[in-house]
């Protein structure tokens, strides 16, 4: 495919998209109702349907028996890690291989030129930022997650909180399924506003920050505290009346949709004329400046509401450089 026709591509070789990103259609106004009709198939297809077809798989043929999860044991929480590993290892690991190892696609639709193999650094460990991301990952991350999954099942089957069930709910329980990326973005974006604050920063989140140029290892490249804070958004479901299988989506959503944000392409070609959006940029920008896009593709638009957006255009560049020096004095200022 032919990149330069969906975007441009600096001095340095890195791509952009030639339209700026916009937030979710039904909070643009006037509100026109073919596009957010356009927009719908967006959202389901294809990688909210590939969670809840992975979801579906877990409960049918991983999750353990309710009189199991009663008990806490090393047993099942084992087996859910082992096969959380491994569908990570087969799912990012496909996307590292194909695009990163092999580079099929090249660096066409690739928005920083460059591969992180080809810089490496003393502030990852072994100097590899693969290696660095790849064992935090599956050493650090994966084994919170798969705490979280364990506590929340284990709440569920003992009856420490409502199980609603599918046969007298059907119309709630769904409109849960629709509505989990937007609490995801909402508790990400309380999450990592939260560690971007200086303290917090330094000591936690700037481990996931030091891959400025993401590959799929850095999805879950982070420090214990960041991860298991990411994933405690199947906490929700304790709280608000639920099923064990839509926090297990909300789950899924986080641990498997956060490849979203780091595969470092805007498109992944599938063949000579055929691609699957990654919807990877806005968090790419954020990787890349900062203190921007602290949220995700603007389903739930705060950062558009607290003044943290960046679209990726001129303008946005503009906005995004006063709010620094409007920072910058009032450091100044203080220090003065």
């Amino acid at each position: 495919m032919d990149d330069l026709k969906y975007g441009t591509r600096n001095k340095r070789g890195d791509w952009a998209p030639k339209d700026p990103l916009e937030v979710a259609p039904f909070w643009q106004w006037p509100l026109k109702p073919g596009k957010i009709l356009g927009w719908l198939p967006n959202y389901l297809w294809p990688w909210n349907t590939l969670h809840m077809a992975i979801t579906l798989a877990y409960w049918y043929l991983v999750i353990p028996d309710p009189e199991v999860m009663k008990t806490l044991s090393w047993g099942w929480a084992l087996w859910l890690y082992a096969v959380n590993a491994g569908a990570i290892f087969v799912i990012y690991g496909s996307v590292e291989l194909f695009y990163y190892v092999k580079r099929r696609q090249g660096n066409r639709f690739k928005y920083n030129a460059k591969f992180p193999s080809e810089n490496p650094s003393d502030v990852f460990w072994f100097k590899s930022q693969n290696i660095d991301n790849f064992l935090r990952s599956f050493f650090i991350s994966i084994p919170l997650w798969t705490l979280v999954e364990v506590l929340f099942l284990h709440a569920f089957a003992s009856g420490y909180v409502p199980w609603l069930t599918w046969a007298d709910n059907p119309l709630y329980l769904a409109a849960l399924c629709f509505i989990a990326p937007a609490i995801h973005e909402v508790h990400f974006f309380v999450i990592h506003r939260l560690i971007h604050t200086p303290l917090l920063y330094k000591w936690i989140h700037s481990v996931h920050h030091n891959s400025i140029n993401p590959s799929p290892w850095s999805s879950l490249s982070m420090h214990p505290v960041e991860g298991f804070l990411y994933h405690a958004v199947a906490f929700w479901h304790l709280v608000i009346p639920s099923n064990p299988i839509v926090a297990l989506f909300q789950l899924h959503v986080a641990g498997f949709g956060a490849i979203n944000g780091h595969i470092g392409f805007e498109k992944l070609e599938l063949t000579d004329d055929k691609a699957i959006s990654s919807e990877a940029y806005a968090h790419y920008l954020h990787h890349k400046y900062f203190e921007v896009n602290y949220g995700g593709e603007g389903l739930i638009p705060l950062d558009k509401w607290f003044g943290t957006w960046h679209d990726g255009s001129k303008e946005g560049d503009a906005m995004m450089n006063a709010r620094f020096e409007k920072k910058k004095a009032r450091l100044n200022a203080r220090s003065a």
